[in-house]
């Protein structure tokens, strides 16, 4: 599928732009340009929508990363990616243009056969995107679904969503939605799949889930609690393991996808 494409480009060198507008000619790619002012260019972005906005670090009124951010806040649907063309002194900052949303980031001297490399890879992701967008699109409402589910499960149990381990908890049971295996392999697996997502160690996510249990054990629901773990809450052993929770959870859940489906 060969979709159409505009790019913008705020860059003064003629040379350099005469060259990428030539290649770009022979894949059937607009080339606009436009004077490096972030103003005009926002403007531009939002009345235009070009798949790909080449821009300079520094520009007049606004630079950069204000123009990245700003795109990001108004969320709309059609987010470009931004190519970042960066001078000497601005190397050190790559990060932070980074973390503002760039794509891509070029250091001088600009390389025309690697931009030309990274322009075709945003057009092969769009072209992706306009053939499966709409199997991508449910995946997510799914995802989100499922959620919305765990939170509900979660809050009608009485885990506080205050603590850690409900976060923890959650992830958990997610992933052992996704991949049923993560509950046969809790500490080689799971606990370190979670802990490796908050940026903490196995250890705590095991005692913070052990500890998220306690509490809804001592102020949850009894038929609330025993409409999920009957068995578990009237024998000697009182609450389920950490193991016990997430699977009884996760079981409960691929049981609900599968009627639904």
């Amino acid at each position: 599928m060969d979709i159409q494409m505009k790019i913008v480009i705020t860059e003064n060198d003629t040379v350099f732009c005469r060259q990428l507008e030539e290649e770009l000619a022979n894949l059937r790619i607009e080339l606009v340009k436009l004077e490096p002012d972030g103003i005009r260019l926002m403007d531009y972005i939002n009345r235009e929508q070009p798949q790909i906005v080449i821009l300079n670090a520094q520009l007049r009124h606004m630079d950069a990363i204000g123009v990245m951010r700003t795109q990001q806040r108004q969320n709309g649907p059609c987010q470009p990616t931004f190519f970042v063309l960066m001078t000497g002194s601005e190397a050190q900052s790559a990060r932070d243009l980074y973390d503002a949303g760039a794509g891509y980031c070029f250091a001088p001297p600009v390389e025309l056969p690697l931009m030309l490399t990274k322009i075709q890879q945003v057009r092969r992701k769009l072209e992706f995107l306009a053939i499966h967008g709409g199997e991508e699109e449910r995946t997510r409402q799914e995802e989100e679904a499922l959620k919305v589910r765990v939170t509900e499960i979660l809050h009608q149990i009485g885990v506080p969503a205050h603590i850690k381990g409900y976060h923890y908890v959650r992830a958990a049971i997610l992933l052992s939605v996704e991949n049923s295996d993560m509950i046969n392999a809790v500490t080689k697996l799971l606990y370190p799949t979670v802990a490796e997502k908050y940026e903490t160690t196995p250890s705590r996510v095991e005692r913070a889930i052990r500890h998220a249990i306690e509490v809804a054990w001592d102020r949850g629901d009894l038929d609330v609690l025993n409409s999920y773990f009957g068995y578990t809450i009237h024998n000697s052993r009182g609450k389920p393991t950490n193991s016990e929770f997430v699977a009884m959870i996760s079981d409960k859940l691929r049981l609900e996808q599968k009627r639904a489906s």
